[in-house]
């Protein structure tokens, strides 16, 4: 073979594999303030963190996921409050130079839908979950305005961002949210972070849970990115660590 057409061979192996795993392995923090931290993940796609006071826990580092196609973006869980919130529109608005088209909280706890005020106050529409809408009316909560059952699909720019219900694990109403185009995966809570505690049972159905996170695994198959709903993204391996911790 000419050396010529082998060191060809070999440039486009190091781009592909290069490419790749600065895709799925090399997150870049390029905003942080005191109450909200934005991480580039992929070329559209961006983890926001917000802070969350627990009893238990501490301050608790609370992620969401943005997704975006051209000048549209749709956000998985709100920050923690609605300052937050209102800080991650307006740096989704200047920074992306992007609408955000909806907000999807993944459950119904305060960590993915405390700062919903601030949506709906931007006339952003918002989708649910049909258990999380309930769970959020009975607990007095802020309460997204458009349910849906097992999917959703929703247009973004060209592309489409889903989020699915697979079953119960940290709580009874867990979703995740999925980007196709570029196979990022938004497991919320109902996914671990490697090296993490079982963490807040006080809602969960802790004998289901393994079982739902084999679904979500059986179901995207070509996943590259994970983001838990706490602490750092990683691969697929996140899967299969949640499984492991619950594991009868």
């Amino acid at each position: 073979m000419p050396a010529a057409f082998k060191f060809g061979l070999l440039f486009c192996f190091l781009s592909l594999f290069g490419f790749q795993q600065a895709y799925s392995s090399d997150p870049i923090i390029i905003y942080q303030s005191e109450r909200l931290v934005i991480t580039r993940l992929s070329e559209n796609t961006f983890q926001h963190t917000s802070f969350f006071q627990t009893r238990d826990f501490g301050n608790v580092a609370c992620n969401g996921l943005i997704v975006r196609d051209g000048n549209e973006t749709i956000v998985y869980d709100t920050p923690t409050d609605d300052a937050g919130s209102y800080e991650l529109i307006t740096w989704i608005e200047d920074s992306l130079q992007a609408k955000v088209k909806a907000v999807i909280p993944t459950h119904f706890h305060a960590d993915c839908l405390g700062g919903l005020q601030a949506f709906h106050a931007h006339k952003i529409l918002s989708y649910a979950h049909r258990k999380t809408i309930a769970l959020a009316q009975e607990k007095g909560y802020v309460v997204p305005q458009h349910a849906f059952d097992d999917l959703l699909v929703l247009e973004v720019g060209d592309q489409k961002a889903t989020a699915r219900f697979f079953g119960e694990g940290h709580t009874t109403d867990d979703v995740v949210g999925y980007f196709a185009r570029e196979h990022v995966l938004f497991g919320g809570c109902l996914i671990k972070a490697v090296g993490a505690s079982k963490g807040n049972l006080e809602d969960a159905n802790t004998d289901s849970w393994s079982d739902t996170v084999r679904k979500v695994k059986a179901a995207y198959p070509d996943v590259q990115i994970v983001v838990p709903g706490h602490g750092d993204p990683g691969d697929s391996g996140l899967l299969d660590y949640t499984i492991g911790l619950f594991e009868k």
